[in-house]
């Protein structure tokens, strides 16, 4: 292990911290509501440890415990990790650098807070390896996967989990991810589109597909009000040589 890497690594470890502690809870209710609803321990662990996605999980074991098709189980997980087919489209860029295996590794460990401290990052003008981002996704997962078992070992001691509101600490989390990134242009209005149309498709429509649909739809208010002028230095150049 070279110098850089493990300087790399231990700054991606550091920066890890507060979204391991946010996570904890979730990962122990997940556990909990998991056994809860009739999946054994090793289950719920390979839950955690394969899809990787506290509300897709959540989901996941509702729709389990109402005997669904498998079909709308993936459908429905799908649609709730949606915002990740965005996610990589963002971070592809910018570790277009990483080897084929490091992209696989890199977009497996991509959840909320790792692309919000990557695009964070980046934006910042700081060097994008491999080595950092190993270093903030990987505790994550391992200590997502520990959490998972500890409260599915566990979590039979406490009755009714959800009582604790715990899980209403995940929106709230969300939530701080996304006022991270008000100071970019046209935040305001692609958030105010996105948040009514996922309380539109919630309300028509029904969870989980209240989240694509917001989604979408922010995205197309994001296409339609961008900005596709050249920057004045750009037009000052294209000018200055057409008078040539």
């Amino acid at each position: 292990m070279t110098v850089s890497f493990k300087r790399d690594f231990l700054a991606g470890m550091r920066q890890c911290v507060p979204v391991v502690v946010a996570a904890a809870p979730f990962g122990l209710l997940f556990g909990a509501l998991a056994v809860d609803n009739g999946l054994t321990v090793g289950e719920a662990v390979l839950m955690s440890a394969t899809i990787y996605a506290g509300a897709s999980q959540m989901v996941g074991i509702d729709l389990f415990n109402g005997s669904a098709a498998p079909w709308l189980i993936v459908l429905s997980i799908f649609a709730v990790n949606f915002r990740h087919v965005l996610y990589s489209a963002a971070v592809g860029r910018r570790i277009s650098h990483f080897s084929l295996w490091q992209k696989a590794v890199a977009f497996f460990l991509l959840i909320d807070p790792v692309y919000a401290e990557t695009e964070r990052r980046s934006e910042a003008g700081k060097s994008m390896t491999f080595a950092w981002y190993l270093g903030i996704g990987l505790p994550v997962y391992l200590s997502w996967v520990a959490e998972g078992y500890l409260g599915a070992v566990f979590g039979g001691l406490i009755e009714n989990p959800e009582e604790f509101g715990i899980d209403f600490l995940l929106p709230l989390y969300f939530m701080a991810l996304v006022l991270g990134f008000r100071s970019r242009k046209n935040w305001l209005p692609v958030v105010l589109a996105s948040a009514l149309g996922s309380i539109a498709g919630f309300h028509f429509i029904g969870s989980p597909w209240h989240v694509s649909i917001g989604a979408i739809i922010g995205i197309a208010v994001a296409a339609i009000i961008a900005d596709t002028r050249p920057p004045q230095n750009m037009k000052a150049s294209v000018g200055s040589e057409a008078s040539r």
